[in-house]
């Protein structure tokens, strides 16, 4: 048996076209929805994904606005360039690129950032209502996994789920999206012990770690469906993911390939969340 592929890349084409007739409408009610992104310093992998977000954004037809700072910025002038944006009426969503220059505090910037343009999700407003069920702006990575879950036919509900990783970004808040759909949530981490005790009885495993092939045939059971979040270089420098893919491939039953899983639909969510903030404006700005 060899996995079916979950094609990450297509999926979030799929999405890209319905932002891009949603984005249209808006534009006939005279909105265009806005992107600001935020880069600090001289960061090449920062530069990329910010490159691949605003090519994303303008594909779909909306606004994006591209701010480079130098990474000798103050913390106060990164925070002053935020606040001015939270009340540009133009910009609908705030992305500020992480990591960040070590003199400058991370959860400052995310808090300074409006609950209403945080479009990464990752203001602790965000995070608590997600916590509780309520109406929230999703962070992209989790919210992308389970949107691709979803459009391949799968259904968490009464499923167990086995999360590797605990970060802020993807590991935490995966684990709640599963566990908002009714999912019975296991979170392992590197303080875990007998770790293919528990990720053996996934029916889903999420992993989430960074560390270049991870998870073997191992630490699976047949059929299981693997969700591969690590983006790593092996020791040929070629990217692969947390999961040794061509081990896993033919034993389990659904898998995300890095790259082309996971990555092109956390883009596609943070176009899908700053819609859906531009939208939310509908209600302040009156149509021509």
């Amino acid at each position: 048996m060899t996995a079916v592929l979950i094609d990450g890349k297509e999926i979030a084409r799929k999405k890209r076209v319905e932002i891009a007739d949603e984005v249209k409408e808006l534009n006939e009610r005279n909105i265009i929805p806005g992107l600001a992104v935020i880069l600090v310093g001289d960061n090449q992998a920062s530069k990329t994904y910010v490159n691949n977000k605003q090519k994303a954004s303008k594909e779909v037809g909306m606004h994006s606005s591209l701010i480079t700072l130098s990474d000798s910025v103050t913390e106060q002038e990164l925070l002053e360039k935020i606040e001015e944006l939270n009340l540009d009426s133009s910009i609908h969503g705030i992305l500020v690129q992480l990591p960040l220059p070590a003199h400058i505090d991370e959860i400052k910037v995310i808090e300074t950032i409006s609950p209403e343009k945080d479009v990464d999700g990752f203001h602790p407003v965000n995070i608590g209502r997600l916590m509780t069920g309520q109406d929230a702006f999703f962070p992209c990575t989790p919210y992308g996994i389970m949107v691709m879950l979803k459009e391949t036919g799968i259904d968490p509900e009464g499923k167990n789920v086995v999360i590797v990783g605990r970060s802020n970004i993807v590991g935490k808040p995966s684990g709640q999206l599963f566990l908002n759909e009714n999912a019975t949530v296991t979170y392992c981490h590197s303080k875990t012990k007998d770790l293919k005790a528990h990720t053996r009885a996934a029916d889903i495993l999420v992993a989430a770690v960074g560390r270049a092939d991870l998870i073997t045939a191992d630490h699976i059971k047949e059929g299981a469906v693997i969700i591969d979040v690590g983006m790593n270089r092996n020791n040929s420098g070629k990217l692969c993911g947390d999961v040794s893919f061509d081990e896993v491939k033919d034993k389990a039953g659904y898998i995300t390939p890095v790259p082309g899983g996971v990555g092109p639909m956390t883009i596609a969510m943070l176009l899908l969340n700053t819609l859906k903030s531009a939208k939310k404006a509908l209600h302040t700005v009156p149509s021509k």
